[in-house]
């Protein structure tokens, strides 16, 4: 068999919210794969689920109903404490706010989750030093949060989430902060940091300037997915 198989395989989500006038759905029922090496685009306007989708596959979130596998494993019915050990293991988040510690210089930032995962303070720190100098901030290492722009303060957090060589990556408007020029070159660093690590990636965004390199590009509308036509695309 030559099939590929998929990082991310969601069959059947649903996810509701309650409100004053009973439950609200937002997922009525996603299927999507994403294959290693494959960046996937998620549109739609605000509220559509794009948010609600990414924290279910990133197992943030326990949808009403459906499965998601992570690298074949069902994850639907883990723990709290699995789930957490397959986030660690296997993915990697970037938000539309950074988050990053403020104390914490861009260095350490980056290596603390390798930390956390078990690799030595020298490996994790020589490894961040390598993936912030890929993302043109080679002399910004040691400065904290707070002595960045928007646009490299996100770059630490690129970096951060593909620091423990996550299989998956999810990325929730991760430029959504940043004026357009800006956005481009930080989305571009995402992109080729994601495509040398052949992580499987599902990033959604309100820039459909940005989709036109992705692989594929799915519209949540109406509690599903839509495939797009790659008309835009170059």
């Amino acid at each position: 068999m030559s099939e590929r198989r998929s990082v991310l395989s969601i069959r059947g989500l649903e996810r509701a919210y309650d409100t004053a006038v009973g439950p609200l759905p937002v997922l009525k029922g996603v299927d999507l794969d994403v294959y290693p090496g494959e960046i996937v685009g998620l549109i739609g306007p605000s509220g559509s689920g794009k948010s609600s989708l990414l924290h279910a596959a990133g197992l943030l979130e326990h949808p009403n109903a459906g499965r998601i596998g992570i690298l074949g494993l069902d994850c639907s019915n883990l723990g709290d404490r699995a789930r957490t050990r397959v986030r660690l293991a296997t993915i990697g988040f970037v938000y539309q706010f950074h988050h990053l510690l403020p104390e914490f210089s861009a260095l350490d930032n980056v290596a603390l989750p390798q930390m956390i995962a078990g690799r030595s303070r020298k490996a994790a720190r020589n490894r961040a030093q390598r993936l912030l100098r890929e993302l043109g901030l080679a002399d910004r290492v040691e400065h904290q949060p707070a002595q960045l722009s928007g646009g490299e303060q996100q770059r630490v957090a690129v970096a951060r989430a593909l620091a423990n060589a996550p299989k998956l990556l999810l990325a929730d408007e991760p430029t959504g902060n940043l004026d357009p020029a800006t956005s481009t070159a930080v989305f571009e660093n995402l992109y080729a940091l994601a495509r040398k690590a052949g992580v499987a990636a599902l990033i959604a965004t309100h820039n459909l300037e940005l989709t036109r390199h992705m692989d594929r590009v799915l519209a949540l509308k109406d509690g599903h997915l839509e495939p797009q036509t790659a008309a835009h695309h170059s």
